[in-house]
């Protein structure tokens, strides 16, 4: 099976990571009305960040573990990368 794209590789776990971060921050951030008081988007745009390094880490731990080459397995990486740095930020904060 050849390797895929690594462009295409970056896209896609970039796009985890920053919807992992929109779904955390939706799911676990602080409520509408805060959000509306305290008139800052930046909580939603952290997150975003936040999700991205952690789908970059959990990419690049997989790699390094060798743990498949496939698209599906950086795909699943990523997502777990992305959940796990969200929450441990979120208990750091």
């Amino acid at each position: 099976m050849p390797a895929p794209d690594p462009v295409v590789t970056f896209i896609v776990v970039l796009v985890i990571g920053l919807a992992a971060g929109f779904l955390f921050d939706r799911l676990a951030g602080p409520s509408w009305l805060a959000r509306q008081f305290s008139g800052s988007t930046r909580g939603i745009v952290t997150s975003a960040l936040v999700g991205t390094a952690g789908a970059l880490i959990g990419y690049h731990i997989a790699v390094l573990l060798a743990l498949g080459g496939g698209i599906v397995t950086s795909v699943i990486a990523a997502a777990l990368g992305a959940t796990v740095v969200l929450f441990a930020w979120r208990m750091a904060k």
